[in-house]
């Protein structure tokens, strides 16, 4: 404590204004008053030296708690019930321990959802590279015939295809999570975005032959963005062509009123399992009913793409009574 140089100033300012004073009582007064006074000024001056060895004792113990903290240690507690300056800097230095501990557990959860999607992703790419690999060895025989040279390029693009719309789809939802991804707000027609998303399954309806019908007013409308909110409908209308069977039915309706705006897309396929309802939406999960090509991802974007932008989506399903996605866009609260 004497080594601070401030602290010596201190007690050398009041020395020698313990000493005038007594030096004015012996002139004035008496010798006794000028003894008293310097007795008294030597009681301040110590109570003086001991508090404030009593404060550097406590800036010591918060010193060697904040190098704990710095070593990772968060346990620690220095709040007190006290008024004064060293209790309030007590409370916001726990205070900023507590956020630090939150910030480190929010970390350690994160590290572990990457490593989780990156073994997921690994996965799934095996499987499809293995077999690319393998093709890739047979149509080096120079004695293939050329039907099945056909068929393994013919699956090699399949294999590519499948790779690159796993890939695309990680990269929007990285961006999604990242919140690097700007979503408009704009007077989206729900009844344009139904008919842009089915362009995308005509086709394998058509091969399928399933059939559709769409009911909803021209007027109904909501504010979102058009483009991301597009590709979330069609991965939910994928996942309903996939486990619709053929010849089967889709119905899409649409409406609005004070508080939202609602899209229901239902099939009559053969529903989902109630214990596969409440993971329907995790990343990387197959339900029973999932075909062996099915990623895992698609219901998983679309529900990241809807949140993002203030939704909600929900599942309603039985099994051997078909699937029902209701979503909803909440109107903007003035």
């Amino acid at each position: 404590m004497l080594r601070n140089r401030e602290v010596r100033l201190l007690l050398t300012a009041m020395g020698a204004i313990a000493l005038l004073a007594g030096a004015a009582a012996a002139v004035f007064l008496s010798l006794a008053a000028a003894a008293f006074t310097l007795i008294a000024s030597g009681l301040l001056i110590g109570c003086s030296l001991w508090f404030t060895h009593r404060r550097y004792r406590e800036i010591a113990r918060l010193s060697g708690y904040l190098r704990r903290i710095s070593g990772g240690d968060y346990s620690l507690d220095v709040r007190d019930n006290e008024e004064g300056e060293l209790s309030i800097l007590k409370s916001e230095i726990y205070k900023v321990t507590l956020r630090l501990s939150e910030q480190r557990s929010q970390l350690q959860r994160d590290k572990i959802r990457l490593t989780d999607a990156i073994s997921d992703i690994s996965h799934q790419l095996k499987t499809p590279l293995t077999s690319m690999l393998m093709m890739a060895d047979l149509l080096s025989d120079a004695g293939l015939p050329s039907a099945k040279r056909a068929e393994f390029t013919r699956n090699l693009r399949v294999q590519l295809e499948r790779i690159e719309w796993l890939v695309t789809s990680l990269l929007k939802l990285s961006k999604i999570d990242a919140g690097t991804v700007q979503f408009k707000r704009e007077p989206l027609p729900v009844g344009r975005l139904i008919q842009a998303a089915l362009q995308a399954v005509l086709i394998p309806m058509d091969v399928k032959q399933q059939s559709v019908s769409v009911e909803g007013d021209d007027s109904v409308s909501f504010l979102g963005d058009f483009n991301w909110t597009a590709e979330a409908v069609i991965n939910i209308l994928k996942n309903s062509v996939e486990h619709t069977p053929e010849g089967g039915t889709m119905a899409i309706s649409y409406s609005e009123n004070a508080l939202f705006t609602e899209i229901v897309i239902a099939d009559n396929g053969p529903g989902i399992p109630k214990e596969d309802l409440p993971y329907i939406f995790n990343r990387f999960y197959k339900g029973k009913n999932a075909s062996e090509d099915s990623v895992g991802i698609g219901l998983a974007m679309a529900h990241s793409i809807i949140t993002s932008q203030g939704g909600t989506i929900e599942v309603q399903s039985a099994k051997g009574e078909g699937t029902r996605f209701r979503i909803k866009f909440y109107k903007q609260v003035v």
